[in-house]
Parts: C-alpha cells; sequence; structure tokens
C-alpha cells in the first residue's frame, strides 16, 4: 500500500506541481486548501507525511500542527513545513511546534520530494 502524503497549500501552482510530483514518485496523495479542511483529512484519513504550508486561509499553518502534535495516535506522522516566511523565529517556532523539516519558498520541487522520500524512509532509484 502507498504511502501517503497530504498537501495543505492554497496556492494552486504549488498544489498542481507538488501533487503530480509526489504522485510520480508513488504516493497517494491528498489536498486540503485551508487549515479547517487538513484537519478534516488528518482526523478521516491520518496521512504518513503532511506538507504544510504556515499561511493558510481559516487556520494557520502552526496551528495545525500543533493540533496534530497533540495527538499521541499521530505522533508518528511526519510534518514538513512549507513558506514564504523564511526568518529564523518562524524557523524557530515550527521547529519548537514539532515540525520535523522546514522549506522556505520559493523552493525545488524536486527538492521538496528528496525531503519527502528521506523522511519517509524510501530510497532514491539510481539512474
Amino acid at each position: 500500500m502507498p504511502q501517503t502524503v497530504l498537501v495543505v497549500e492554497d496556492e494552486p501552482h504549488i498544489v498542481d506541481s507538488l501533487s503530480f510530483l509526489m504522485k510520480k514518485a508513488g504516493f497517494d496523495v491528498f489536498i486540503a486548501r485551508d487549515g479547517d479542511a487538513a484537519l478534516r483529512m488528518v482526523e478521516s484519513r491520518p496521512p504518513d507525511l503532511i506538507l504544510l504550508d504556515i499561511m493558510l486561509p481559516r487556520r494557520d499553518g502552526f496551528e495545525v500542527l500543533k493540533y496534530v502534535r497533540a495527538n499521541d495516535a499521530w505522533k508518528e506522522m511526519r510534518v514538513i513545513l512549507l513558506t514564504a516566511k523564511g526568518r529564523d523565529v518562524d524557523r524557530l517556532k515550527g521547529m519548537e511546534l514539532g515540525a520535523d523539516d522546514f522549506v522556505t519558498k520559493p523552493f525545488s520541487t524536486k527538492d521538496v520530494v528528496r525531503l519527502v522520500k528521506q523522511h519517509l524512509g524510501v530510497e532514491e532509484k539510481l539512474a
């Protein structure tokens, strides 16, 4: 059964790009476009990893991360924050709240796929 990735992002071009590349890498991909939808998805279908934007409608990524980390049933779930906020204070806050990694926009989507594979223990195939 393929591992699952939840992409939580409100920018359509980023969603499309990440979703396409994650599927191509063999992951099942689910999408949420705001923080509330993300939490509903996590509760109904817990993913193996969340790619979580910080600046989201309704509930920001920090709040989503806090909620996820407060539930012991999801302690193995990996969370990678995606953000245009590249300040050290934002990175520190995300890591203190329990993020597994932090990627600043703009980013290479291929690098994000590599990072997801790394966090999920998926080996890269040599060309």
